[in-house]
């Protein structure tokens, strides 16, 4: 499939047909992560929101701080 280059605002991105959008269960404000290699482009969907799974881990660790560092020992 042949995708362009376009200018949106003042910057630059590819416009993803709906159909794929569709069949990947994909909508708009979703996170890619983009891996270059060698002449190629990846762009492959985020498994769940990192910052909000790191928001998760710090409040957890904030609440266990004391267990957690009775387990360090």
């Amino acid at each position: 499939m042949n995708v362009t280059i376009r200018k949106i605002g003042n910057s630059e991105g590819i416009i993803i047909p709906k159909e794929v959008l569709d069949r990947m269960g994909l909508k708009a404000g979703d996170e890619f992560q983009l891996t270059e290699t060698a002449n190629t482009l990846e762009l492959a969907p985020q498994k769940g929101d990192l910052a909000e799974q790191l928001r998760a881990a710090r409040m957890g660790m904030k609440k266990y701080h004391v267990a957690l560092r009775e387990l360090a020992k």
